[in-house]
């Protein structure tokens, strides 16, 4: 007969197995249920074998998590009570699903006799999130959930495909608080479990460039990673790269290309893409062009695409690639050079005319003032950076949760990547981010502070439906008061008190050379900065930029 654990002894096992597979950061929300593992938590810190971070907020929480986990590389978990704490967690879980973070949900339950059974929140809990986690794991109480830990760690770490989170189903009986002396953490080795499969063994690049010449782009999207800038320097193509793809720099990177696909797309051949592309519709419209040939470089398992839904070749070797690309045709890059060149002096003409600040100069002031980490706000500010940022210059490390692109737990997310990485961050986001995430500035007392400026662009409401259809002048004329409504959610909020309320730092700026002077000084603790800007000649803008380049180009 299996040894049957009271709740302390079993969460306190689970801790160890936590330890043991590498997780040294746990989001804490509080709760009855989860008690055992709070106490058992709290006995790990006591000797630096875990690193808690409590928040009262499970959806912050849950992002939270999300990301010290994005900012270590690695698993980093949330410990909530049983009922509705763990449906809380559902939008994380489904960022890190699509984006594969080795999210781990450690969520507390009641003993299989009370479900069923009307006992005080009690909800049926095991597999809710359903194919948007690696595996659910319901532990049952008084069982030692070593193995399980380790089971559900080598799913989360990939064992059976893509990184992903995790749901560890942990079930407790009374009591719930320790009755013994012993405070002292244990650690315990884990069991071995199934190895995870290592990846088919790919040839090493040789490194030599195909004798084919043709026009070929490189699209860097989200999570491409440098070997994008690489490849597209070392085989003389231009590089398309959104600011979350951590590739854009290098001579070969072109900062308008969405843009300049209007212009020159007609003339693409084929196309390499490293990455998940998110941010334009014309680099949609491209990949979807039939007439010609496009590549999708994948080294291993993804998370972001179902086998047989994408259209682009699937190449899984860097010899094989470099021979699909084909050297860049003579000229074909110093052609997306100087119209780069051209078009980002016009961009930056029209901005000067421009007696206002808007979404576009702050994403310039802030893409230069960053030499730590940044965090991109999904929505306008990404797509403003994407437009107007400096391959000149980039970033220590961009972020941004480009799994499903919601604009909630942003500031969340940015906190634990500071936290995770002690690296000072800076986060660009609108105003209708930052408002639903504020819950996120909430600290207890001598909870660790991130070193993390918030930079807000408050046009009151949402401006990036203006750029789209919605905005269109005959949509308008019909349906204005219904789109400022439904679409643009104006709103009266006081950001600045609402940040004083959280105990955070509050600026408001007016004018560049103010927005510059708040940026220079060194991150330290946590500081809201507020750019007030109107967002009704949005469109306007962003037409005269158009035609500005496609005049010079």
């Amino acid at each position: 007969m299996n040894e049957q654990l009271n709740s302390i002894d079993a969460a306190r096992r689970a801790v160890a197995a936590l330890t043991a597979a590498g997780v040294h950061h746990i989001v804490v929300a509080p709760g009855s249920r989860s008690a055992p593992m709070a106490y058992a938590l709290a006995e790990a810190e006591a000797v630096g074998a875990v690193r808690l971070h409590v928040r009262i907020d499970e959806r912050v929480g849950g992002f939270t998590a999300l990301g010290l986990a994005q900012g270590v590389q690695g698993p980093a978990a949330i410990l909530t009570t049983s009922g509705t704490a763990v449906g809380e967690l559902m939008p994380a879980v489904m960022e890190a699903n699509h984006a594969a973070v080795p999210l781990v949900v450690l969520s507390a339950d009641r003993p299989e006799e009370r479900r069923g059974s009307g006992a005080n929140q009690t909800t049926d809990q095991v597999d809710l999130y359903g194919s948007h986690v690696r595996c659910g794991i319901d532990v049952p109480a008084g069982a030692d959930p070593t193995a399980f830990v380790a089971k559900a760690l080598a799913e989360a770490l990939g064992a059976s495909g893509a990184r992903g989170p995790v749901q560890l189903n942990l079930a407790f009986r009374d009591p719930l608080i320790p009755d013994d002396a012993a405070t002292v953490f244990e650690p315990v080795a884990s069991p071995p479990s199934d190895p995870v499969p290592a990846l088919t063994p790919r040839r090493r690049s040789t490194g030599a460039r195909p004798a084919s010449t043709a026009r070929t782009v490189v699209v860097a999207g989200h999570g491409a990673g440098e070997l994008a800038a690489v490849f597209a320097q070392h085989l003389m193509l231009p590089l398309l790269a959104e600011p979350s793809s951590n590739s854009r720099f290098g001579p070969n990177a072109v900062a308008q290309y969405r843009l300049l696909l209007e212009h020159l797309g007609a003339d693409v051949e084929r196309v390499v893409v490293f990455g998940r592309p998110t941010l334009s519709r014309p680099v949609a419209a491209l990949l979807s062009r039939s007439d010609i040939q496009r590549a999708l470089y994948v080294p291993g398992p993804v998370a972001w695409f179902e086998e047989g839904r994408r259209q682009e070749l699937i190449i899984t070797s860097l010899d094989e690639l470099l021979q699909f690309a084909g050297q860049g045709e003579p000229g074909w890059l110093e052609r997306w050079q100087e119209a780069g060149s051209r078009s980002d002096a016009a961009l930056r003409s029209v901005l000067a005319e421009s007696t206002a600040l808007n979404g576009l100069h702050v994403a310039d002031a802030v893409w230069e003032n960053t030499d730590g980490n940044l965090m991109l706000g999904s929505s306008n500010p990404i797509r403003d950076a994407d437009l107007i940022a400096s391959p000149g210059w980039h970033p220590l490390e961009v972020y941004a949760n480009r799994g499903l692109a919601g604009i909630d737990g942003t500031i969340s997310t940015a906190t634990g990547v500071a936290l995770a990485t002690g690296i000072p961050t800076r986060l660009l986001v609108g105003d209708l981010t930052f408002l639903h995430d504020a819950g996120g500035l909430l600290l207890g007392p001598g909870e660790d502070e991130a070193d993390l400026q918030v930079v807000v662009l408050n046009d009151a409401g949402g401006g990036i439906f203006g750029l789209l259809e919605h905005g269109e002048d005959g949509n308008l004329e019909r349906h204005r008061k219904a789109v400022e409504r439904l679409f643009g959610t104006p709103h009266t909020a006081d950001l600045g008190a609402l940040a004083l309320g959280y105990g955070v730092r509050h600026s408001l700026v007016a004018s560049a050379a103010d927005l510059d002077a708040e940026l220079a000084p060194p991150i330290q603790g946590r500081s809201v900065i507020e750019v007030q800007a109107d967002r009704s000649g949005l469109r306007g803008l962003h037409a005269s930029i158009r035609a500005s380049i496609g005049r010079v180009v």
